[in-house]
């Protein structure tokens, strides 16, 4: 669906500051990599999980997310996924992580990743068919029938990419810094704070005044202790079971 693509250049200030990569997802990227020297980073946004010890090429289109880069990363260059400018095998292996529910040509976005990479292409996204521990769809059952529309199945994952495809279960931990929906499932108050929501693509698809419904039911259910009752015991649990999950893609032998 074209109309579940987020406008990043229009909405993507927050990001910086609520989008930190989680160092667990991070070195299961890392590892995945495998020995790849050289890496391109395919709708690279912030940059938060570019691995530190290889050299790494991002393209990004918006310029409010390229802005938000951190000093100790390269700028990333002007680009989108359909059109890599770069010849084929030109990168040990390619990576992109939680962006291609924003790609209006995925098969041909995923095609462009595997020409380019002579080894490994890396993808994270969710699963929108797999099972879920996570509570906000009882709150906001119209955020399930958005997130359907817009991530992927794995199958169209595996078969954009072709050759021996794997797909990992991803645990997503209490405290991880990257607060994307699902990280916040033991930190419901988060929800309530606009600039963590505006960092989260989804809820501009929603229907007009779902948001707002949302945020002064959980508010109400936090003041009167109805969301613990129900929902405590995430608070102190270690990782949630969800539908984060990372493709990761070799060449056809």
């Amino acid at each position: 669906m074209r109309d579940t693509i987020a406008d990043y250049d229009r909405f993507g200030g927050p990001y910086g500051g609520h989008r930190r990569g989680d160092p667990g997802i991070a070195r299961l990227i890392a590892e995945r990599l495998g020995e790849a020297r050289t890496v391109l980073n395919v709708g690279a946004g912030t940059g938060s999980y570019e691995p530190a010890d290889r050299h790494v090429v991002a393209i990004e289109p918006s310029a409010t997310m390229r802005r938000q880069r951190p000093d100790h990363l390269a700028p990333a260059l002007i680009g989108t996924a359909d059109a890599i400018p770069y010849d084929d095998g030109a990168f040990d292996a390619a990576m992109a992580i939680l962006t291609v529910h924003h790609w209006p040509d995925l098969g041909r976005g995923l095609r462009e990743m595997r020409r380019v990479a002579g080894g490994p292409v890396i993808i994270l996204s969710f699963d929108p068919d797999a099972p879920t521990e996570f509570w906000l769809g009882d709150y906001v059952p119209e955020m399930v029938d958005v997130e359907k529309a817009r991530y992927p199945a794995m199958a169209n994952l595996t078969e954009g990419l072709g050759g021996p495809c794997e797909i990992v279960p991803v645990p997503v931990r209490i405290d991880c810094p990257d607060k994307f929906q699902v990280a916040l499932y033991g930190r419901p108050e988060e929800f309530l704070k606009r600039d963590v929501r505006r960092a989260q693509s989804a809820w501009r698809f929603l229907p007009e005044g779902v948001e707002d419904r949302f945020v002064d039911r959980l508010g109400q259910d936090l003041a009167s202790g109805a969301w613990d009752d129900r929902y405590g015991h995430f608070r102190t649990q270690a990782t949630i079971r969800c539908q984060l999950r990372l493709a990761v893609s070799l060449p056809s032998p």
